[in-house]
């Protein structure tokens, strides 16, 4: 079952998430704030396969910390940056450190949970992939080999 770590302060919408992707099947852990999954990060064991945080919490960063620290854990973790205050500057920024994507919230004519739900499927999809093919690497014997 993959693993699914939801960070929002707000507790509305990270209930909703949550109920959302465990109708989806997955195994789904909240945090509240940036400390807080950190927290969560660094004690996960295994690793989460996707994160899906909330970009504006404490502090407008707040998401891209929380991104940083996801990926520094588990390089295959896949983000997704939740935000209401979407620019295109901050999800350049989000790609670039390595999210996944980068999702308003209030996109008019469309059900976030519904997007979000499939975000998240393609992600893990991604993960698996990318998982997969440092196997194949590693059972091959390029993986690790010195030149």
């Amino acid at each position: 079952m993959s693993r699914v770590l939801v960070v929002d302060d707000e507790e509305e919408v990270r209930e909703a998430v949550r109920r959302r992707l465990e109708r989806e099947g997955y195994q789904v852990a909240t945090a509240d704030s940036e400390a807080n999954a950190i927290a969560v990060l660094k004690g996960a064991q295994p690793s989460f396969d996707v994160v899906v945080t909330d970009m504006v919490m404490e502090s407008p960063d707040s998401g891209a910390r929380v991104l940083m620290a996801a990926v520094s854990q588990d390089l295959f973790t896949e983000v997704i940056v939740l935000t209401a205050y979407g620019n295109v500057a901050n999800a350049v920024e989000c790609l670039k450190r390595g999210a996944f994507d980068y999702v308003e919230k209030n996109i008019p004519g469309v059900d976030v949970y519904d997007l979000l739900a499939i975000k998240v499927a393609q992600a893990i999809e991604r993960r698996r992939a990318a998982v997969g093919t440092v196997r194949r690497l590693e059972s091959l014997g390029f993986y690790g080999r010195q030149r």
